[in-house]
């Protein structure tokens, strides 16, 4: 899903999380389900903030 950008698989892969013994993935899909339609646009769309993150992460080394 994040390499191919297939977001539209995220339902299908949360399902399948739930159906398994996993607690901390588990937890982990609870955190997802906050903002669902978030995560599934962010492994959808083309857009990255990587150039963006370079940046802060430069900012931040030079204070």
């Amino acid at each position: 899903m994040l390499t191919q950008l297939q977001g539209e698989r995220l339902p299908e892969w949360v399902a399948a999380v739930r159906g398994d013994d996993l607690p901390r993935m588990r937890t982990f899909i609870n955190g997802l389900e906050r903002d669902l339609a978030a995560v599934a646009a962010g492994l959808t769309l083309p857009w990255t903030s990587g150039v963006v993150e370079g940046h802060v992460n430069r900012i931040k080394m030079i204070k």
